[in-house]
């Protein structure tokens, strides 16, 4: 998300934080020391994709460092919506590209097979496909891009699944005190309902906003992006009183 965090900087402090740490536990301790060496108060915390769940985990556990919530095209949040979102990838993919993408993930199942981290990177410009509804060419510049590890995605993903099977990840949201947002695309293939509904029953300010024409990362999205930065800044304003006239949220869901 650093191309969200440079825009955000333009008007205030941002920290970027980067996870490294290889299980669940260690990028919530890593996450939490950030908050507490960078930040002098309570933080907003925009977490997107897995960092939506990392937040809201975060949040849960360490609520005293977190004023609000903004989840951006989280997944879902019970393990019943996952055969939805495998589904609607594969539908959007030619049959050259879905040999491909069975392959890939064969491949990392496979304890013998090197170069899983290429394997990762391969498989993610297939996801800009599936996942996106129509992405800005220069969205995500070079510089930008970081090369995936293996190691940490098997490290933590194999909890952060656990967690969604047991319910551990959903009964989280109990401990949660500060508002929360969730923000997600109509042309996502995390299913919408696996974050609006289960969220809905555990969490006790929370509100679901629905952008139309918008797939997984909305700043990349031509017809999305200026909506999803008007919320941002809307809901950043919020969270700092600055503005008394927006201070009532309205509708808890709502299309954009």
């Amino acid at each position: 998300m650093t191309a969200v965090a440079r825009e955000l900087a333009k008007a205030r402090g941002v920290v970027e934080s980067l996870q490294t740490a290889t299980t669940l536990d260690g990028q919530v301790e890593e996450l939490k020391t950030v908050l507490e060496s960078a930040c002098g108060t309570a933080a907003v915390l925009i977490g997107h994709s897995w960092g939506a769940w990392l937040a809201f985990i975060v949040a849960a556990l360490h609520p005293r460092l977190v004023k609000k919530l903004l989840l951006v095209g989280s997944g879902p949040f019970e393990e019943q919506y996952v055969s939805v979102l495998d589904a609607t990838r594969l539908e959007r993919l030619s049959h050259p590209e879905k040999a491909e993408w069975e392959k890939i993930l064969k491949a990392l199942d496979d304890p013998a097979v090197r170069g899983k981290n290429a394997l990762l990177e391969k498989l993610g410009a297939l996801a800009i496909k599936t996942d996106n509804y129509e992405a800005v060419e220069d969205a995500v510049s070079e510089t930008d891009r970081i090369v995936p590890q293996w190691n940490v995605f098997r490290g933590v993903w194999a909890d952060a699944a656990k967690w969604r099977r047991s319910g551990k990840l959903l009964a989280l949201g109990k401990r949660v005190r500060c508002p929360v947002v969730a923000i997600h695309g109509d042309y996502d293939p995390h299913p919408a309902q696996g974050v609006q509904k289960p969220l809905s029953g555990v969490l006790k300010d929370f509100r679901f906003i629905l952008l139309k024409e918008c797939g997984h990362s909305p700043w990349m999205e031509r017809r999305a992006r200026d909506r999803f930065y008007k919320i941002i800044e809307t809901e950043l304003a919020r969270s700092l009183n600055r503005n008394p006239a927006t201070s009532n949220p309205g509708s808890r869901n709502r299309l954009e």
